[in-house]
């Protein structure tokens, strides 16, 4: 796995690298802008880009300005932005534009190594980790949400967990449930946000993109 990691903090960019490749990973560029992580991308075609959404000259969105246009240039770049605290519009910005590979993480998250590898893993194989403290805040603003009000208790759990990338293995254990249980349970998710089988989308993620645009709405 080729990996670009951008972040203005020399000494987390730094550590991060070394983590990165004590782990036998191949970190092939490192930026501390958005413009160098998108010279980074250009010149060493990683497979993987690992940006902070703050950095110079503003500190506002750059990280996440990058990443979408790094996406643009190359869609089947894996990103995985990560951020300081919950920013909800740059989740949903990054996200709304395709949901293959992409992850949004809090930096705390680097700490738990094993689940910070975990979600860069899940991300570089084309599938989406959304950080569970994103998950619970888009719950919390999304209460007026009708659709989400047809939802069970259990069923919030699953979905909250489907948020985060897990599979239905992983969900079925981190809930202590059966896969068939799991598997009753999504279904009555989509059911319940008309979630259409015949719907050309990925119906897991669609799921939740649909709280992230509500969460948006109401910032």
């Amino acid at each position: 796995m080729r990996i670009v990691i951008a972040e203005d903090d020399a000494l987390l960019r730094e550590g991060l690298a070394l983590l990165l490749r004590a782990e036998g990973l191949d970190v092939v560029g490192t930026a501390g802008t958005g413009d160098g992580a998108l010279d980074a991308i250009d010149t060493h075609k990683p497979d993987v880009a690992i940006l902070d959404v703050r950095m110079p000259p503003t500190h506002t969105d750059e990280g996440i300005v990058a990443a979408v246009e790094a996406r643009r240039r190359r869609p089947d770049l894996a990103v995985l932005v990560l951020s300081a605290y919950v920013e909800q519009s740059f989740a949903t910005e990054l996200l709304g534009g395709g949901v293959t590979g992409l992850g949004y993480l809090l930096k705390e998250r680097v700490g738990r190594v094993e689940e910070f590898l975990d979600a860069l893993h899940r991300v570089a194989g084309g599938g989406t980790a959304i950080d569970p403290e994103v998950v619970a805040q888009l719950f919390t603003r999304s209460r007026q949400d009708t659709r989400l009000e047809r939802l069970s208790p259990r069923e919030r759990d699953v979905l909250a967990l489907m948020a985060e990338g897990l599979g239905n293995g992983a969900i079925a254990g981190r809930l202590v449930v059966t896969e068939g249980a799991v598997h009753k349970h999504i279904r009555s998710i989509f059911a319940k946000l008309d979630l259409s089988p015949a719907d050309q989308v990925d119906r897991r993620v669609a799921a939740v993109l649909r709280y992230l645009d509500d969460a948006r709405r109401r910032a």
